[in-house]
């Protein structure tokens, strides 16, 4: 009867009854221990450490939720900010952009991404550059998984406002899955497995001591804001931004103001919210004691160094204006993007700097997008939100900023150790430039990975002509073209009735000779018709050296208006309003 009352007790415990009280467990090791009071106190302490230590895992599993629904709430931030930036003409187009985002990161993500991240990662194997585990699977934690697709999702996202009104939608579906299935994870890999050759969590660290990427300046926006410059180098500006209709360069760039401001800050606020989430979430992925004392160091950076980086870019743009014009202004949007900056150079070390620190990198991440952005200008790189010197140039910095203001309590406290503190940090004992230097090789190997893989996927998409809207898409918004409709159709916008009725005729056309003329899945336009067919069939008849010589590769637009960078709309548009069917000599294919 003792054993079978014995037996009873161990299935009870082994069932996983929720919330044993004490009463519970000492019957429990009563009838496990009998009269024997050393093994009955050992055997309390040891269940009620098992319950605990499970009490704790799934909080942390709780936690990476709520700290991966926060991240993931950034998209509405993205998507609100790069809404507010562009013209009315194009809001619903950048925003099904931010949307399908979240979609296709997911996908790619769960399919191979993961896999390819962190994938059989195990701190007492080798390094290798890429995992090979988990594909079409979670791994072994769900909240894990959940918690590193937002990240990527973000690294996806950032891309969308530089790109804005004047990509094409199947470009910019075929660069997101590429980035979230494989770009993004070779480099989280790299930094954040427990195999990434630059991984600071390895048993053989580089340098020493390996990367310091606390939660993403460099694997999240150094990787998204990198492709960003390819992308748009590739893809050219904004017709009418740089050039004249004749395409001379412009003396001073002509703005395209966003059509909401609310929508800009709004989008601003929301970002900086989301924020909290992935900096002090990212303690979370440690195994050491104090998380959250670690968590609280890294929401107190990253309201000092978001603060501090509008401060900067607001005052020293109000000094700069006065000092150009004589009048100074308060510029919202150098506010705006300065906070930003601020907020991704502290990312990669929120909790691992001193809060003085954090101040000193958000004040020269203010500084560092005034002039990045002003060197964009001078480059006449077009990028529609400033996303490239709010998340590339500043994610460099914060990457650098690590290996130089690295705090050896901080480390100890995060790490666990303190042997190769930041440069400067460094110089009142052992002088250590490990950490900077693996700071300075991990920007190179991001920056090289992706320009190795994008850069010739923005060229290959490009000579398909996927990559860039036509000039009478963009003329009239892109809402028009893929969406079927504007709300800024035949507003102060400049989306002139005639311009639209000219676009619906073409497609009409168009639609009328795929149908009608055995053409396929291309439509034949010749010299004179609705886009300009004389500069499309010199471009089809001028030899192949004359081609070659041109300045840069030719988008889809070129390919039909010449290789201009810049050409008349207006001109183009008013082509596109002759009704009658031109001769059919010099045909090209126009691919929509």
């Amino acid at each position: 009867m003792e054993e079978h009352h014995h037996h009873i007790a161990r299935e009870l415990f082994r069932s996983n009854k929720p919330n044993l009280d004490m009463t519970d467990v000492f019957g429990l090791c009563q009838a496990d221990a009998g009269d024997n009071v050393t093994a009955l106190l050992q055997c309390v302490t040891t269940k009620l450490q098992d319950e605990e230590r499970e009490r704790n895992q799934d909080l942390q599993k709780f936690l990476f939720v709520i700290a991966g629904a926060m991240i993931f709430f950034m998209q509405s931030g993205f998507a609100m900010l790069c809404a507010g930036c562009v013209r009315i003409k194009n809001v619903q187009n950048t925003m099904l952009k931010n949307l399908l985002d979240a979609c296709g990161a997911a996908m790619a993500f769960w399919l191979v991404g993961f896999a390819f991240a962190f994938g059989g990662q195990d701190k007492n194997s080798d390094k290798t550059f890429i995992g090979l585990d988990s594909f079409l699977d979670v791994g072994d934690s769900s909240a894990f998984w959940f918690f590193q697709y937002t990240f990527s999702a973000t690294s996806v996202t950032i891309v969308a406002g530089t790109l804005a009104e004047r990509c094409q939608m199947a470009a910019y579906l075929c660069y997101s899955v590429l980035l979230a299935g494989f770009v993004y994870p070779i480099v989280a890999h790299s930094i954040w497995s427990h195999n990434g050759f630059l991984s600071a969590t390895t048993n053989d660290p580089f340098l020493g001591s390996g990367v310091i990427d606390f939660a993403g300046s460099g694997v999240v926006h150094v990787t998204g804001g990198s492709i960003a410059l390819y992308a748009t180098w590739v893809l050219g500006p904004r017709r009418g931004r740089f050039y004249d209709s004749q395409g001379e360069p412009l003396e001073t760039p002509k703005p395209f103001p966003g059509h909401s401001v609310a929508l800009q800050l709004l989008g601003t606020m929301v970002l900086w919210f989301g924020w909290f989430g992935f900096n002090p979430g990212s303690a979370l992925l440690l195994d050491v004691p104090n998380v959250g004392e670690i968590a609280a160091n890294a929401a107190v950076s990253t309201a000092l160094a978001g603060a501090a980086g509008g401060v900067a870019a607001l005052f020293t743009n109000l000094w700069l204006e006065e000092r150009r014009t004589g009048e100074p202004s308060f510029s919202l949007s150098m506010c705006m993007n300065g906070s930003l900056g601020g907020l991704v150079a502290i990312t990669s070390g929120c909790a691992i700097v001193e809060p003085w620190a954090s101040v000193v990198i958000g004040l020269v991440a203010g500084w560092v997008y005034i002039w990045s952005s002003g060197l964009l200008i001078s480059l006449r790189i077009d990028d529609a939100v400033d996303a490239i010197p709010v998340h590339m140039f500043n994610g460099i910095w914060g990457m650098i900023a690590i290996g130089l203001f690295a705090s050896p309590r901080l480390l100890r406290l995060t790490y666990g150790t303190d042997e190769h503190p930041g440069f400067f940090m460094s110089l009142s004992g052992d002088v250590s430039g490990s950490l900077l230097a693996n700071q300075i090789v991990a920007v190179l190997f991001i920056v090289g990975w992706t320009f190795a893989i994008m850069f010739p996927f923005f060229i290959w998409l490009n000579y398909m002509g996927w990559l860039r809207a036509d000039s009478l898409e963009e003329l009239v918004g892109l809402d028009i073209s893929y969406h079927g409709g504007s709300t800024g159709e035949g507003n102060k916008e400049g989306v002139k009735k005639e311009y639209v009725e000219a676009y619906k005729r073409h497609k009409g056309k168009l639609r009328n000779r795929r149908n009608g003329g055995g053409a396929g899945m291309s439509s034949v336009l010749d010299n004179n018709s609705s886009i300009g067919g004389g500069a499309a069939s010199m471009l089809e008849h001028a030899s192949e050296a004359e081609r070659s010589a041109g300045p840069r590769w030719q988008s889809s637009a070129e390919k039909t208006y010449g290789s201009d960078p810049e050409v008349n709309q207006e001109a183009a548009a008013e082509e596109a309003m002759v009704e009658e069917d031109p001769p059919s000599r010099h045909a090209v294919e126009y691919n929509l």
